[in-house]
């Protein structure tokens, strides 16, 4: 972009791009306070890069590199003390009480997908990059990011055809 970001183009940005980007931070971190810092510090670093309003995909490519960065650290830093790293599933939809239970079980389907697969359902389906862009961000190859996006909807017909049928 040209000329000074204003104020407004980035509350359009962010209205636009926040949700996903949320989504995909969440998934990454151990927490919505260790995602929302992740989220703006990855949105924060585009913006110096791109001086201005930056490429989603360049800000869920920060995003992937710097949870994989926190995720050493932790690791390290727990070996060191001794202690456990929880690793409790992370939600993934806000739902009413009747979608629940079927939310649920798409969540726990999700889950049960290696990293990898879900890092590019995510990106493709809530972040709606291309293959890519995809591709960019997590510093795979196109063609990569499509296989494991085929996978990943394989695996989760299987997973998910009785309950959904």
């Amino acid at each position: 972009m040209h000329g000074q970001t204003t104020d407004a183009d980035w509350r359009i940005w962010l209205e636009e791009h926040s949700a996903k980007l949320w989504l995909f931070a969440r998934q990454k971190a151990r927490s919505e306070a260790d995602a929302e810092d992740l989220m703006q510090e990855a949105i924060i670093e585009a913006a110096r890069k791109s001086n201005g309003l930056p490429a989603p995909s360049m800000v869920f490519g920060i995003i992937h590199r710097r949870a994989i960065d926190w995720a050493r650290r932790e690791a390290r830093r727990a070996t060191r003390e001794g202690t456990v790293i929880n690793d409790a599933p992370i939600a993934w939809f806000d739902v009413t009480s009747e979608q629940r239970e079927r939310v649920q079980l798409i969540q726990q389907a999700l889950n049960k997908l290696p990293e990898n697969q879900r890092e590019v359902i995510t990106l493709k389906i809530w972040g709606d990059l291309t293959f890519s862009e995809i591709a960019e961000a997590l510093a795979i190859p196109s063609n990569t990011a499509a296989s494991r996006y085929r996978y990943a909807l394989e695996s989760l017909r299987q997973l998910t055809k009785e309950v959904l049928a």
